[in-house]
């Protein structure tokens, strides 16, 4: 039997920017072998899994490597062809039942809205190796469950950043944000995020880590609604709002691939 698989650039609306997820829609559960050896023939940042139940859609996400707990973009690209395909009708909240508990989607225009938990990060000590990896001093340095998140004094530093990808995969977690308040008055804050032991280098646009530089920000601009960039390769803009214990993002989408997956299993 034949999979409906979409590829999806998330967080942009151009063809070839933002992140690209794959979006494979199942008709009931799989086992997680074949999961993953989907995910690592995409061989993208995340594939998403996704199977109609009751009120909702099991979802979850798969790097090349792993499974994880939680993925921004995936989400986005797994509303985005929900809507699309007419398996939801765009008025309709999409619901998800992950292992980060249930995310929902709206349609807000022409964006996509993710309601997520935010991932706050505490002050934390300097790992070995970490400012080896990167090549420098971080202003400050948080860690959240997920992630180590690191300030650093301007955009262009962000920007310049060559990490040694093999030293940070030697970190014990799943990934390293580093931002900046932004240079123009454009967005308000500049991203990128590093992920090699989950086996993604660096992922172009990554909704989950905005869970935790949503509150960050928050924190130091006195407000809780902002405009981020992602300044990887591809790029990729965010819409952030922070309330209370969740944090909404926003983001564009694009369908660039519809195809059929031979079901081989």
């Amino acid at each position: 039997m034949a999979l409906n698989i979409f590829q999806v650039d998330a967080f942009t609306d151009k063809p070839f920017r933002g992140n690209p997820a794959a979006v494979c829609i199942l008709p009931g559960p799989r086992d997680e072998i074949w999961m993953q050896n989907v995910a690592r023939e995409m061989n993208l940042s995340e594939t998403a899994f996704l199977h109609e139940q009751e009120d909702g859609f099991s979802l979850r996400w798969f790097t090349p490597g792993v499974e994880v707990d939680l993925c921004g973009h995936a989400t986005l690209a797994s509303a985005h062809i929900l809507w699309e395909t007419g398996i939801l009708a765009r008025q309709q909240q999409a619901r998800f039942y992950t292992r980060s508990g249930l995310l929902t989607a709206e349609g807000k225009g022409d964006e996509v809205e993710l309601n997520f938990p935010i991932t706050p990060e505490e002050p934390t000590p300097t790992p070995a190796g970490l400012s080896e990896a990167l090549g420098l001093e971080p202003k400050y340095l948080g860690r959240s469950k997920f992630d180590y998140l690191l300030e650093v004094d301007s955009e262009e530093l962000v920007r310049k950043l060559k990490p040694d990808f093999s030293l940070l995969k030697t970190l014990p977690i799943r990934g390293i944000i580093v931002t900046s308040q932004a240079d123009s008055s454009e967005y308000d804050f500049v991203s990128r995020f590093f992920a090699p032991a989950v086996g993604v280098d660096e992922d172009p646009v990554t909704g989950s880590a905005h869970c935790c530089l949503g509150p960050f920000w928050s924190k130091r601009f006195g407000k809780d609604e902002f405009v981020a960039y992602q300044a990887s390769q591809r790029g990729g803009v965010v819409r952030v709002q922070v309330r209370g214990d969740r944090v909404y993002l926003g983001g564009k989408a694009v369908t660039v691939l519809k195809g059929e997956l031979i079901d081989l299993a």
